[in-house]
């Protein structure tokens, strides 16, 4: 292994500092990458060092452009997001790469909650619920009979069941959830 002169060692020291990368500086010095990476590391710790691998093809900007579309309501999926950023970046972007920008970003997908649909006179007869009787006392709500309905299934439950299974593990019974031609019947009361 040679010994660097003092010169050298601050003509590559010169270059780190002006942002040039170490194979710019191998060649342009012939020096070894391994070298300037050890001088880097024993000189110049402050340094940023590049993470490696494909720059990103979707910016902070688009990221949060996406966000900005999601939480306005304007698209849902991130296959709808991936089309909107295709027009915008005019460039051939896959669905993976939003999903984990998406990821990235802090947004996790979920499974949509089933709400009833209320139509705006729906929510005005609510509200108007409530303003008649936001002065009501608990002496006035003891008076008013409360009722609700269920439906009870004959076979079951209508959720989804969830069940923990190792890796490579074949079917087995426990793995199956067991169904009736049309569903065995419900109740309503």
């Amino acid at each position: 292994m040679r010994t660097l002169s003092p010169a050298s060692k601050d003509h590559i020291l010169s270059m780190l500092d002006s942002g040039y990368t170490a194979s710019h500086i191998a060649t342009s010095t012939g020096h070894g990458i391994g070298t300037i990476s050890r001088l880097c590391s024993k000189h110049r710790s402050h340094l940023s060092k590049s993470l490696g691998g494909c720059p990103s093809k979707l910016s902070s900007a688009n990221i949060r452009h996406a966000q900005r579309l999601i939480s306005s309501g304007k698209v849902d999926t991130a296959v709808n997001v991936a089309k909107v950023l295709r027009n915008v970046t005019n460039q051939s972007l896959s669905i993976q790469t939003v999903r984990n920008g998406l990821k990235a970003a802090g947004m996790k997908a979920v499974v949509k909650k089933k709400k009833p649909f209320l139509s705006k006179r729906h929510r005005r007869e609510r509200m108007d619920f409530a303003l008649r009787h936001q002065h009501w006392t608990v002496e006035d709500w003891k008076k008013v009979v409360w009722s609700d309905e269920t439906k009870i299934n004959r076979l079951g439950s209508d959720e989804r069941k969830w069940v923990w299974k190792k890796a490579g593990e074949s079917l087995s019974n426990r793995l199956v959830q067991e169904t009736q031609k049309f569903g065995g019947g419900s109740v309503m009361v």
